[in-house]
């Protein structure tokens, strides 16, 4: 059985409430109300009218004021109004419009006349409310489908870095400290002259998707050099310095499949080809210096290099926080852009915490 929608008729005539009550209850569920203060009482409660009758001409609040009232608050802005008035000139049926009503009908009213107008615009309402909660409900599921597209893209990113870290004898929480820590380093510089420009949220967080993939290079590299315990030869280091460039030639393989540019594939092309070059342009592979080396890449050469020191390898054993606190301050204006050391100095317990937080199970670890 189909509920009937509710009317609220506000007049503080209670013979033309009456006389109201009489024409739409067989149609409908009717509320009356004698004053304004009590109409948006009764409007405020659960459930709602479907559409509201109301009169001008009332004490203390007239319905203008009323009207103006139900349109303030959320819970009934969207109720349609109807002024129902003895009041004829144009003036006041320009102020009804004004304060938010979709009609105006003058008294004495023909009933047939105004019983098709209260139809019309419950049909009006009934479309529009179908509308509203059927956009509220797309907009939900593409906020869903999205949250779950990025979930499976993070899962995705970290399945790949992993694979990376697995054949080093580094393991995959280094790929959450370091993603971290340039986070860390970013949000420190996003104020920075040099920097503000740059360091958007939004780069921020594409700098926090990208930075797991800057070793993706190391899964081509053959496991006599990756994972040999002691110093490699020249020629040896020479074949583990194409990681680089096999990382990002990776990440381009990729995006041609998908077809398209991504933002964050972009930038972790860029971190996975320039995380070793150094400031002063002694680095590799392409011998870039000073701002020529993309600022993700600088962000994530004092990340990576921090966590190397910190972290207990195959071939050394784990440094303290102020030994390789004190190797990253040396290399300031030599491997690393001196405004992100600086950032390192003010914000390095963070550094700490984030190392001890994503510590690895049985490692040395010297933070």
């Amino acid at each position: 059985m189909l509920t009937k929608p509710t009317l609220l008729a506000v007049d503080d005539t209670a013979d033309n409430l009456t006389l109201l009550n009489d024409l739409l209850c067989r149609q409908y569920k009717v509320k009356l109300a004698n004053s304004g203060a009590k109409a948006l009482r009764i409007a405020a409660a659960t459930p709602a009218p479907d559409l509201i009758l109301l009169d001008i001409m009332m004490p203390e609040m007239d319905g203008y004021e009323v009207c103006r009232q139900l349109k303030l608050q959320p819970a009934t802005r969207d109720i349609p109004v109807i002024f129902l008035t003895a009041r004829a000139d144009a003036e006041a049926e320009r102020a009804g419009l004004e304060a938010g009503a979709v009609d105006y009908v003058t008294k004495p009213f023909n009933p047939p006349v105004l019983l098709a107008r209260v139809k019309t615009h419950l049909a009006l309402k009934a479309q529009t409310d179908f509308l509203r909660d059927k956009s509220a409900f797309l907009e939900a599921e593409v906020e869903k489908r999205t949250r779950e597209i990025r979930a499976i893209q993070d899962v995705t990113i970290h399945t790949m870095a992993s694979l990376a870290e697995t054949r080093d004898s580094e393991t995959g929480n280094h790929i959450r400290r370091t993603q971290h820590y340039v986070k860390a380093l970013a949000i420190c510089l996003c104020e920075h002259p040099r920097f503000a420009a740059v360091l958007t949220p939004r780069y921020i967080d594409m700098l926090f998707k990208s930075a797991p993939l800057h070793d993706i290079g190391k899964v081509g590299i053959p496991d006599a050099i990756l994972l040999k315990a002691g110093r490699l030869t020249p020629e040896e280091f020479e074949i583990m310095k194409t990681h680089t460039t096999l990382g990002r030639e990776a990440i381009e393989h990729a995006e041609q499949q998908l077809g398209m540019q991504v933002d964050f594939l972009s930038m972790s092309k860029d971190i996975a080809q320039s995380h070793q070059e150094k400031w002063d342009g002694s680095g590799y592979p392409q011998s870039l210096a000073g701002e020529a080396i993309p600022l993700s890449a600088r962000l994530m050469a004092v990340a990576d290099v921090y966590d190397a020191l910190i972290s207990r390898r195959i071939y050394k054993a784990a440094m303290s926080h102020e030994q390789a606190a004190a190797i990253i301050v040396a290399g300031r204006g030599l491997h690393f852009d001196p405004d992100i050391v600086d950032a390192f100095l003010a914000i390095q317990e963070e550094f700490q915490a984030i190392a001890w937080r994503f510590s690895d199970p049985e490692a040395g670890h010297g933070g």
